[in-house]
């Protein structure tokens, strides 16, 4: 799988765990920059925890851990905690202790939505350089907040553009980016922009969700223009309550392709610039070799850069596998 950056925008409220609930104030970058050396001796056993006499780290709603492993088999631990200040029991944040398979901790502290946006720079900037040296640490930080904490769905960001002056064309190319991955019929992958015809790609049928071998008549090539891109990322978890905490089987996929490109999905035949985030599409689980249903847990349209889009005309069958997402033929 592609390397995925992810950040985060967070356009929410935190709540406290307890009975009574407050209004939020903003976190401040000395706060934020003192918040990094808070530690929780034991997460295990601490869930309250004060520090100063001004600062209280107090577990989500007294959630046990998640154990969250993803397609490359390795299971990491994350632990929530508000950050609270006592002066006046307002919640400024929230910290997330994430622990890797060998044991190393990392920390991010998602501010409040009121903080300035300098405070929420920098943890743009701390959350990519764990995910440097981490990785994939956005997509599970994003996965585990969007589901555990309910805030609104967090959006990624085409690295700050303004995606109005980028003036990407909305024309009438049903195309991929030459980069992403089909399928082939011997189970390799290779980029788009290199297939050829006569090669054989596996077809999809929707119904039986068995696969079969087509050939490519063609591909098409369409001019070097700034297309616009519907970026969809897709999840698939299962989820498994034990006394230790949940552990959470993730499965990740990620497609970009011109917004007219149709895909199917539980609602019908949709285009991708219309689906909507939490609907499901069909994908190969690569971890159980079975096409199954993935829920598109982000959606971004941007502006791809000037490149040249691609698409495949086959002899056969409805449907094609980009990126492992079931993509209908056009």
């Amino acid at each position: 799988m592609r390397k995925l950056t992810l950040t985060l925008l967070l356009t929410g409220s935190i709540y406290l765990s307890r009975a009574q609930t407050v209004n939020p104030r903003p976190l401040t970058i000395d706060e934020y920059n003192k918040a990094q050396t808070f530690t929780i001796a034991d997460l295990d056993k601490d869930t309250y925890v004060k520090f100063e006499n001004a600062y209280v780290l107090d577990r989500y709603e007294n959630r046990k851990p998640y154990f969250i492993t993803g397609s490359d088999g390795l299971k990491k631990r994350v632990d929530l905690y508000k950050l609270i200040a006592k002066e006046g029991l307002q919640e400024i944040g929230l910290m997330v202790f994430y622990t890797n398979e060998k044991g190393k901790l990392y920390k991010a502290l998602v501010p409040d939505f009121t903080a300035d946006g300098k405070v929420w720079a920098k943890y743009f900037q701390d959350i990519d350089n764990i995910n440097k040296e981490e990785t994939n640490f956005i997509l599970k930080l994003s996965y585990i907040l969007s589901k555990e904490v309910s805030f609104q769905q967090y959006k990624v960001l085409n690295g700050g553009k303004d995606l109005k002056e980028e003036s990407a064309t909305y024309g009438n190319d049903i195309c991929f980016p030459g980069d992403e991955l089909v399928t082939m019929a011997n189970g390799e992958k290779k980029m788009l922009k290199t297939i050829k015809s006569g090669d054989e790609v596996i077809a999809i049928d929707p119904a039986t969700k068995k696969g079969s071998a087509v050939k490519v008549k063609e591909l098409t090539i369409h001019d070097a223009k700034n297309y616009a891109l519907t970026q969809l990322v897709l999840v698939s978890a299962t989820i498994k309550n034990t006394n230790a905490g949940q552990l959470v089987n993730l499965n990740t996929k990620v497609l970009q392709a011109t917004p007219n490109h149709p895909m199917l999905t539980k609602q019908g035949n949709q285009k991708m610039g219309q689906i909507a985030e939490g609907q499901e599409v069909l994908c190969l689980n690569e971890q159980t070799g079975r096409y199954e249903t993935f829920t598109v847990l982000q959606k971004t349209e941007h502006g791809g850069g000037v490149q040249k889009v691609y698409n495949i005309v086959a002899d056969g069958g409805s449907t094609l596998l980009m990126n492992g997402v079931m993509v209908m033929q056009k």
